[in-house]
């Protein structure tokens, strides 16, 4: 039994404009075409389909779920592992869950009223409130960042990927424990109004620079660059800043400061 394109763009929920795009890249040619220019699609058309949008929801590209399925011969066992896939981002996304559920819960905390007889504390630095939670980053999947970083700065993605490789989910959970608590240390410094040029902040983000140096090997320049990302990227900022308002900030200028005083 066959079905036109316009069969399996209704029961499958893809467009025809991209089952043609599929079987142009070579990733789901049809069955055959007919005299009337139409594709045609069999059982073994349909069940590459479902394996290519499982693997869509997994995050891989167009171009890495053709390598994965025309390696594999066995369409069982292609199931198989991508069975497995949807298990481990299924406990994935329920970590993920927690995390996030974690954060509200710090968040609603900090924005119940507070007392109002309380002294009122002099400077910023002293009103600065600084959350602690278990872990900012558990359960977050830094691959999804992977496309743009081999875009922006392929050499240091190149180097980062081959450190990243050596990791087990246990190296990436300490190290990202590490992280929360090494931002929680700088809040606590900016909190007592420490200057960015102190030794004990310099000593942080020496620690800082050391763990990037893990990954890659930024010099001077690189490392301020990073540093203004802190502030300038959204996604980076709002981390930063569930910790503490201006964090990223702090983090941004103390970071210049050990650019110009010890990288250059």
């Amino acid at each position: 039994m066959s079905w036109s394109i316009v069969e399996v763009a209704r029961m499958s929920g893809v467009s025809s404009r991209a089952l043609r795009h599929y079987d142009e890249i070579g990733l789901l040619p049809p069955a055959r075409i007919g005299t009337n220019g139409y594709r045609y699609y069999e059982q073994a058309e349909l069940l590459r389909l479902q394996q290519i949008l499982l693997l869509r929801e997994l995050g891989l590209g167009l171009a890495e779920i053709r390598g994965i399925l025309d390696s594999q011969l066995d369409p069982v066992q292609a199931l198989r592992e991508h069975y497995q896939r949807l298990l481990r981002e299924r406990d994935r996304l329920g970590v993920l869950a927690r995390t996030v559920a974690r954060t509200i819960d710090q968040l609603q905390a900090t924005d119940q009223p507070q007392a109002t007889d309380q002294p009122q504390a002099e400077g910023n630095a002293a009103m600065t409130e600084i959350n602690r939670p278990e872990n900012l980053f558990e359960g977050f999947d830094p691959s999804v960042y992977d496309d743009e970083a081999r875009e922006r700065w392929p050499q240091e993605w190149e180097q980062a990927a081959r450190f990243t490789a050596t990791l087990t989910p246990q190296d990436i959970e300490r190290m990202q424990r590490e992280m929360t608590a090494a931002m929680i240390r700088m809040a606590e410094l900016m909190a007592a109004g420490t200057p960015v040029d102190d030794d004990a902040v310099q000593a942080e983000v020496g620690l800082a620079y050391q763990g990037v140096c893990r990954f890659w090997t930024p010099d001077a320049d690189a490392f301020r660059n990073l540093g203004r990302m802190y502030v300038e990227d959204e996604r980076f900022k709002a981390t930063y800043d569930r910790i503490a308002g201006g964090l990223a900030e702090y983090y941004r200028d103390a970071m210049a400061c050990y650019a110009n005083s010890t990288l250059s």
